[in-house]
């Protein structure tokens, strides 16, 4: 799988975790296509090619000559999320596969499938099984929290212990996760690209901590030096925990209510195959806040 100077196609290269994963990549001697809708304006490692997954007329271009493609696309901001990333995930399978890939690696989200899962969670289940719809086989790497500047979910957990004295929380800063560093994650895709013992696939990845939200809150408080009490109310919904905020974060509103309505889903890792495929110890929750912030403060 995957043989020497074979390219390998990023969709959703310019993102959070994709532009970190190019760079790994394009490192490690990797022949690398960037995916965007916007190729004059990239000037990141790897060539930028044309490519949208809404449109799949333009996908078979950027699919030429590959062996394997990652996958870390996602409509979150949109109201419409579910139907968006369905049919792209369809077309995006149907035409690595008519491309003749070997592997699709796609970055999806934890949750155990018997809980009620959120509509956020239960979208990514839905890619997954779409994804491998043509025929090609999907690994698939399941996380929780990544940790790292840039990122929506740490975005949102930095904002509130930076913009807040003290906190009236929901009723989900009680709910179990297993965060993981940014940079943990890019090791896990880098690790799993052309493995056959990787190949259709799905794999749990976490950092070695289990925190409640309120505990990754007091942490990043305890990290910055700060104080943050925290008081949970019982009925502040996930409607108004959304509003909420909106007022005290710059993080976008939809995307944020999407990524609230899975937060009263447990998101632990239950399966440490992974660990098998692509052996190391991921870094520490606090570690990992760390890091985040020194590249805020690189970035500034």
């Amino acid at each position: 799988m995957n043989g020497p100077g074979a390219p390998v196609l990023v969709a959703g290269g310019t993102g959070f975790v994709g532009s970190r994963l190019v760079a790994a990549l394009v490192e490690q001697g990797h022949d690398v296509r960037v995916m965007t809708r916007h190729p004059d304006r990239y000037d990141g490692p790897g060539t930028a090619v044309r490519g949208d997954v809404s449109d799949p007329a333009t996908l078979d271009g950027p699919l030429d000559g590959c062996t394997a493609a990652y996958y870390l696309v996602h409509s979150l901001g949109r109201t419409d999320f579910e139907t968006r990333d369905a049919r792209a995930a369809e077309a995006f399978g149907t035409r690595a596969a008519r491309a003749g890939l070997e592997q699709l690696v796609y970055l999806g989200g934890l949750g155990k499938d018997g809980d009620d899962l959120s509509a956020h969670l239960r979208s990514r289940r839905e890619v997954e099984s779409l994804l491998g719809a043509g025929g090609v086989p999907v690994t698939v790497l399941r996380a929780g929290i990544v940790v790292g500047h840039g990122g929506i979910s740490w975005e949102i957990t930095r904002q509130l212990v930076e913009h807040l004295p003290a906190m009236v929380t929901p009723r989900w800063v009680r709910t179990r996760t297993q965060p993981i560093a940014v940079a943990d994650v890019v090791r896990y895709l880098v690790g799993v690209l052309g493995r056959p013992d990787a190949a259709g696939r799905v794999f749990e990845i976490g950092g070695p901590d289990v925190l409640e939200y309120a505990e990754m809150l007091e942490r990043v408080a305890a990290v910055e030096g700060r104080r943050l009490p925290i008081v949970p109310v019982p009925l502040l919904t996930p409607g108004l925990s959304s509003r909420w905020l909106a007022l005290v974060t710059d993080v976008d509103v939809r995307a944020g209510r999407n990524l609230v309505d899975s937060m009263v889903n447990e998101v632990v890792v239950t399966d440490t195959s992974v660990r098998d495929v692509v052996p190391f110890e991921p870094m520490t929750y606090d570690d990992a806040v760390r890091m985040a912030l020194m590249e805020r403060a690189a970035a500034r």
